[in-house]
């Protein structure tokens, strides 16, 4: 009999178990480093006396423009957002394409256009690139590779793995509002209330969240697999328990009301512009206010805490007064969602 092969499947981009299962099985055991191993959305290396968050990250979003945003502008702010969750300044990055043969000049410059304003809007530069293109139908008009470097200043240690018992869990905006706003467009489908991705560059909230409270200990951008995903990153990686209350997490009601429509559930839809910070009691409400002064996080919540009881799970109490786990997805909700 004929053993069945271990394939690629599209689960495996999706964020969730199966992402984290092929990165373990396939990449960690090759590339086995302390950098790497901490499994941070940018690693933090020391170079000489400055310390420095190294990022890289792939677009393949279908379609290319959606509304709020575009694979170019999402490029930068994802880019940007994963060097900030670690507490560091971006400042270069570089871009890398791949065209399929007969992709429209017109559309790649209004990619590029979008991506000039966001690093202007991000301040930052795009100092190095590369471009290839392939053969018609051997890719999907245009992917984008972006690899970000930022500086991390002395006293800031941000990492998914330093979540402590009795944080605060501050979500700043409302979820599910970029994963939601590509498949809507991508489908075609239509509702009562304009659905906008939410994608937009964090590193100036970031910063204000740091200048007032530098001791945050954790950060992360919900982006693949959602908020829920996130929090369970966090929980495994930092061996705690998160609870959170359904009633606190801001979602807005056009997300909501399509979630109910496709059978989704908003903690595992994407994100693109907002932050979770995990930050001791007292500098909570500190942290709060900052946020939702920036215009970016105007919908802030506390919406959880950290817990020393079911560690490595995420466990959510329901308005209706029950509880339930938020478990890990398995794959791909919603595949080229970034």
């Amino acid at each position: 009999m004929e053993k069945k092969r271990d394939i690629v499947t599209m689960d495996h981009g999706g964020g969730g178990r199966a992402a984290r299962d092929l990165i373990e099985r396939c990449f960690l055991s090759r590339f086995d480093n302390p950098y790497l191993n901490r499994m941070d959305d940018s690693a933090v290396v020391t170079l000489g006396t400055d310390r420095l968050a190294i990022t890289t990250d792939s677009y393949v979003v279908d379609p290319i423009f959606f509304p709020g945003g575009d694979i170019g502008s999402l490029a930068v702010h994802g880019t940007v957002n994963d060097l900030s969750v670690q507490g560091a300044r971006p400042v270069f990055l570089s871009a890398a394409f791949i065209l399929e043969e007969g992709f429209d000049l017109a559309d790649l410059e209004r990619v590029l256009d979008a991506m000039a304003e966001s690093t202007r809007r991000a301040e930052v530069s795009i100092v190095a690139g590369d471009t290839k293109v392939v053969p018609r139908g051997r890719c999907d008009k245009v992917y984008i590779n972006t690899t970000g470097v930022g500086l991390v200043e002395d006293g800031v240690h941000v990492s998914g793995s330093n979540a402590q018992i009795n944080d605060r869990l501050i979500l700043s905006g409302s979820a599910g509002d970029h994963g939601i706003a590509v498949l809507s467009q991508r489908e075609g489908l239509r509702f009562d209330t304009e659905l906008v991705s939410d994608s937009a560059p964090l590193n100036r909230l970031v910063g204000e969240i740091l200048s007032g409270t530098p001791a945050v200990h954790a950060m992360r951008d919900p982006t693949r697999g959602g908020v829920a995903a996130s929090l369970n990153e966090i929980a495994n990686q930092s061996n705690v328990g998160i609870v959170i209350r359904e009633a606190a997490i801001p979602v807005k009601e056009g997300v909501r009301s399509a979630c109910e429509i496709l059978g989704l559930d908003p903690l595992y839809v994407a994100n693109e512009g907002k932050i979770l910070v995990f930050v001791g009691p007292e500098d909570a409400p500190q942290v709060l206010e900052t946020i939702r002064r920036n215009p970016l996080g105007r919908e802030a919540q506390i919406i959880g805490e950290v817990v020393s009881t079911h560690p490595g799970q995420v466990v959510m109490k329901t308005m209706v007064g029950g509880t339930r786990i938020v478990d890990m997805p398995l794959g791909e909700q919603l595949p080229r969602i970034c």
